[in-house]
């Protein structure tokens, strides 16, 4: 028999909010985490927003001591940390004094240590390898931030990351999946991390992806499945999921948010209209079916897409192929939002966080709404209706959602959430 696998533990980093409490309050009220940042401006940016969690040095001492933060510059591994603890702690686990070998990690990320990495460059260059401090490899290292939740949890199964670009999140929830199904582990602690700041957002900048028209008015910048829309907005933070079998989770007594019900992860090989940055439509429409498949729901049961909606050009693309793949459209396509208009698109992190997002949809039982698309694209509108896009909160039961994530490298990941039933 398949095992079933439940999220018994969340934990969040967002540019709008810090905590899980905090997180579905600004949901609720569509509060948006975009601000202007001088410094951008400074260092020649055309985009000079930006989505940055807010953290004090004494919210960051909770979690890590001034051991662990000596020489310590990686935000990114910070996030990771801190949504990483939150999500064990809300599952009602302690931290052990031995390895636990029913539980790991696999949480990743896109880059590691950026400033870090920067810092030691500069150090090589003047000679003084010396100065560069004894967790510049833990760092910058890829596989930094599985490693340092590893080690302050005490995981002993396997503990991991992986690098997807922009798909990052919602595979790593997946690969935590397949582990326990296949009994390999009893817990598994998914998410992903981004850092933030100009060396890791430059290069968007750079290729002229990133919306230039709202540097004034950032809360209006991120506008997913508008026809104004102009170009993403670059966020960070860490999202994390602890995943566990059922039965483990019955015997300890445990709080379950929701059910992961499966998904699928593929690519389009960046051939027809795939590329390095954009996707191939068929490999889209084929990820979300084999989900469904994979999920053993059908098509109609789908009450709300977590869409990746990038307010792009391509956010148009992206409802096309939700509507070719569930055979729904017009008022009979599922309602959809997409974080992106509160938060930005926060790369490797997105899929994590839109993922917790997701969760407490189902858990609450609402539908948080799009800013930003007063003005709906019309190319969206011909293919289903406004009213299936939310942009005021809604109190509603969800009891299944899809999310997917479509990231850098025509790479894809769709996974379907359940409210639980016994």
């Amino acid at each position: 028999m398949t095992k079933r696998v439940v999220i018994t533990g969340m934990g969040v980093v967002a540019p709008n909010a810090v905590g899980l409490q905090a997180f579905e309050h600004a949901l609720k009220m569509g509060h948006s985490g975009i601000e202007y940042y001088p410094e951008l401006a400074e260092l020649g940016f055309s985009c000079c927003i930006g989505g940055i969690p807010k953290l004090s040095d004494e919210f960051i001492r909770n979690y890590l001591s001034e051991l662990q933060l000596r020489n310590f510059n990686s935000s990114g591994i910070l996030y990771g940390c801190i949504a990483g603890m939150d999500a064990w702690k809300d599952a009602g686990l302690e931290l052990q004094e031995t390895a636990d070998f029913d539980s790991g990690t696999i949480f990743g990320a896109g880059t590691s240590g950026v400033d870090k990495f920067r810092e030691a460059i500069y150090l090589l260059d003047e000679k003084k390898v010396r100065r560069l401090g004894s967790t510049v490899v833990a760092q910058t290292m890829a596989s930094g931030v599985s490693a340092y939740l590893g080690g302050i949890l005490g995981l002993g199964n396997q503990v991991t990351s992986n690098s997807s670009a922009c798909t990052t999140g919602t595979e790593s929830i997946l690969l935590g999946y397949d582990r326990i199904v296949s009994g390999r582990a009893q817990r598994m602690l998914v998410g992903s991390t981004s850092d933030h700041g100009a060396y890791v957002w430059g290069g968007f900048d750079a290729m002229r992806v990133l919306t230039y028209k709202h540097n004034a008015s950032p809360e209006k910048a991120s506008r997913p499945m508008s026809a104004t829309a102009s170009g993403f907005v670059p966020g960070s933070g860490a999202g994390a999921l602890l995943l566990e079998s059922l039965e483990s989770a019955q015997k300890r007594g445990a709080r379950i948010y929701a059910e992961v019900l499966g998904g699928e992860v593929n690519s389009g090989g960046q051939k027809g209209e795939g590329s390095m940055t954009a996707p191939n439509s068929l490999a889209v429409q084929r990820c979300i079916r084999s989900t469904i498949e994979n999920a053993g729901i059908e098509a109609g049961e789908i009450d709300l897409i977590n869409g990746h909606l990038t307010a792009t050009s391509k956010d148009s693309t992206e409802i096309r192929n939700w509507s070719e793949a569930l055979g729904r459209k017009g008022t009979d396509f599922p309602l959809i939002n997409s974080l992106k208009s509160m938060v930005g698109h926060c790369l490797s992190a997105a899929g994590s966080i839109e993922s917790v997002a997701s969760v407490l949809q189902i858990k609450s039982g609402f539908v948080f709404p799009n800013l930003n698309c007063e003005d709906l694209h019309s190319e969206i509108t011909e293919l289903i209706s406004p009213d299936c896009i939310p942009q005021k909160y809604i109190s509603r039961e969800v009891k299944i959602v899809a999310k997917a994530s479509f990231g850098f490298g025509d790479v894809n990941a769709c996974v379907v959430f359940k409210k639980f039933e016994e």
